[in-house]
């Protein structure tokens, strides 16, 4: 997989800057002394700016609009039906657009159906990791609870499986959802880990940032694969980019 992107250097340089800010980080964290530096309003600081970007992007999943929107189908195009009534659903009057992608056995494994409807998993688990860890922030950021160094290992590892998910062939939708929440979730884990191991308002705004670019990351790799499945089949249905 990693041959077939040797043209577009964008995106390695994305990936390894993603994972030099993942080793920076480690680094840094374990390296500093405990309780280095003293900030009185550091934990409702953080707790804010932390609980304002799981908020952000549980509405960016869930607003009607594509998640991670690349192609149509020219058929659709001409139909002016981009997004079908089994991609979306109305909720208090507002449109939720949850599945985004073709009809195509090779996206099967990014959406999964609950009745008549379609839902994209990758988003569904952004959505879940983000709720989940919206609910965590407040729970920590409001007690006294101790986290152990080991949650930051943890979380290591979720992130770096959601950065690395769009180079895996994974055909179990249920596992992609899993990664995708366990990817968000996995920045929860580091930011309480390191919070309570060195107490520091800098270390936890440096990892709210690199979660940011993480999130970016792992967008800018999920939509090259999309265009690279649609490209390299052999079915020439017609899809298009965006």
């Amino acid at each position: 997989m990693l041959g077939k992107i040797y043209h577009r250097f964008d995106l390695l340089l994305l990936l390894i800057l993603s994972f030099l800010g993942l080793l920076m980080f480690i680094i840094t964290s374990f390296s500093l002394p405990l309780n280095y530096e003293y900030f009185l309003f550091r934990k409702p600081i953080i707790g804010l700016a932390f609980g304002l970007l799981s908020i952000l992007g549980t509405m960016a999943a869930i607003l009607p609009k594509e998640c991670s929107k690349v192609f149509y189908c020219k058929k659709n195009i001409a139909q002016e039906k981009p997004i079908s009534s089994n991609n979306a659903s109305f909720i208090f009057g507002l449109r939720i657009v949850h599945g985004h992608h073709p009809s195509c056995e090779n996206f099967s494994s990014h959406e999964f159906r609950i009745k008549d409807k379609s839902f994209c998993a990758g988003c569904t688990g952004l959505l879940i990791g983000a709720l989940l860890s919206l609910l965590g922030a407040i729970i920590y950021f409001s007690t006294d609870l101790f986290i152990p160094n080991f949650f930051i290992i943890i979380g290591l590892l979720g992130v770096a499986l959601g950065l690395i998910l769009p180079l895996l062939d994974l055909k179990q939708t249920v596992l992609r959802l899993f990664i995708n929440a366990f990817f968000i979730f996995g920045v929860f884990l580091m930011l309480i880990g390191v919070d309570s191991l060195v107490q520091s308002i800098s270390i936890d705004l440096f990892l709210i940032l690199l979660s940011i670019f993480w999130l970016f990351t792992r967008i800018s790799f999920s939509k090259w694969n999309h265009l690279r499945i649609c490209y390299e089949c052999g079915n020439k249905c017609g899809l298009k980019a965006a």
